[in-house]
């Protein structure tokens, strides 16, 4: 048996209770982890007992911005880097919250020269903290009654969103559907929102559910973060369309589906065309997906429900699966350690 020490945050600035309660799912039977976010207290540590010493760095941007030019906190937060750095401590720069894609197009803070590793949302993330949000949640998802075709929803602007959308404005795909496009103002109607909110925020609460989309689209057609063929990065916008047991169209990363597939998901390639999901070029994926929603709407949406019903509950029941969930996160784990015994360095 293996341990490991991990200082969940250096600087106490993130979530590191989160941290702390994804490392602690792990089902990795020959590694022991012992986690703390108090930097004041590792002198109660035999820090020299264990085999790998880990620390990590939130890098969460918009959290961030507020401390980033404040001069005593980046010497602060040098001097205990170059400390733990000189005891042993490799780092691990922690923002699971966005994509690796996402990560290049922003100023990281903090940039500091020590050796470590990149820790974005990949396709763990997400899943643990929608399973930790909803476990135990009675949801009343009712499929018989479907006023609207496509469930669509779009907050944050991102390139390869705006090329979908504008595509399907072109056509009456849309005409009789759910749909959000915040850089245009359009949002759903107060009835759709979450009930207990009065103005739902641009930034969080993304992770919350109301049933009634969901109940009244027959597709939730989603717009993932990222559409490159880089990190696959699965948010709560396909859980949550898992959790509802709603057929999805996801425009997302190259392979996306294929590598829900290897998770022990099931998508819907025996009830209509999934070919989209092996299209490398990003245009013609756009137009791929396009015209699958066309088609998608000559389909009796009732049979298509009642013939993947059993591939529905599947998906809902592998969702709220903690050993399979576990795997994931052991995956994401095993990379933190495999960096420390490589030595490798990112930037």
């Amino acid at each position: 048996m293996q341990s490991n020490f991990i200082l969940t945050d250096v600087m106490r600035t993130g979530p590191h209770q989160h941290y702390e309660s994804f490392i602690a799912m792990h089902t990795i039977e020959d590694q022991k982890f012992q986690c703390t976010g108090e930097y004041y207290t590792l002198h109660n540590y035999d820090l020299d007992s264990y085999d790998r010493k880990l620390a990590i760095i939130d890098v969460a941007v918009s959290q961030n911005d507020n401390i980033r030019e404040n001069t005593e906190f980046n010497s602060d937060l040098r001097r205990r880097c170059d400390l733990l750095h000189s005891q042993g401590f490799k780092f691990i720069k922690a923002t699971p919250w966005e994509s690796l894609d996402n990560l290049s197009k922003t100023d990281t803070h903090p940039d500091i020269d020590v050796p470590h590793i990149k820790w974005t949302g990949g396709v763990s993330w997400f899943w643990w903290y929608m399973y930790n949000k909803h476990s135990g949640n009675n949801f009343n998802f009712v499929h018989t009654n479907k006023k609207y075709d496509y469930l669509y929803l779009n907050k944050m602007p991102r390139r390869h969103r705006t090329n979908l959308y504008t595509a399907l404005q072109d056509t009456t795909t849309l005409d009789n559907s759910l749909v959000t496009y915040w850089p245009h103002n359009k949002k759903l109607s107060a009835e759709f929102e979450l009930p207990w909110v009065d103005n739902y925020p641009y930034q969080g609460m993304d992770q919350d559910f109301f049933e009634k989309p969901y109940n009244e689209t027959k597709y939730s057609l989603i717009s993932e973060s990222n559409d490159t063929a880089n990190e696959i990065f699965m948010t709560e916008k396909i859980w949550k369309a898992i959790i509802a047991q709603q057929p999805f169209v996801v425009h997302g990363n190259h392979l996306y589906l294929q590598k829900l597939r290897e998770m022990g998901f099931k998508t819907f390639g025996a009830y209509f065309d999934e070919s989209y999901d092996l299209q490398s070029d990003r245009s013609k994926k756009v137009y791929e997906i396009c015209k699958l929603c066309k088609d998608l709407l000559k389909k009796d949406w009732r049979d298509l429900y009642l013939q993947s019903k059993a591939l529905r509950q599947h998906n809902h029941d592998h969702f709220f699966d903690r050993q399979a969930l576990c795997k994931e996160i052991d995956k994401t784990l095993v990379g933190f350690l495999e960096f420390f015994d490589s030595s490798q360095v990112t930037s």
